[in-house]
């Protein structure tokens, strides 16, 4: 009986720990989780703050992020053309 019970002592032990770590590995997921969340919010406040500050100085001529500003303009005009050129290969 001795064997036996030592066997199902370490089945429980062993048991027991991989519940724990199952746990540990949840309760990580869950943290990292609530971590991404809070990064998102940070990243589109960080892109509406750049709409903001675009919108009433994007123009400006002592803009400190002109160059930025201008790459905007750029990417903006280039979209432009972009769905031009899709519109007339549909036909609109």
């Amino acid at each position: 009986m001795e064997l036996f019970d030592k066997v199902s002592e370490t089945i429980m032990t062993k048991g027991q720990q991989a519940v724990d770590k199952a746990k540990e590995l949840a309760t990580i997921a869950s943290l990292k989780s609530q971590i991404a969340s809070c990064e998102e919010v940070i990243q589109k406040n960080y892109a509406e703050i750049g709409r903001l500050y675009y919108k009433e100085n994007g123009s400006a001529e002592e803009n400190p992020y002109a160059k930025q500003c201008k790459a905007i303009e750029n990417a903006k005009k280039g979209i432009e053309d972009l769905e031009r050129k899709i519109r007339e290969t549909k036909g609109i």
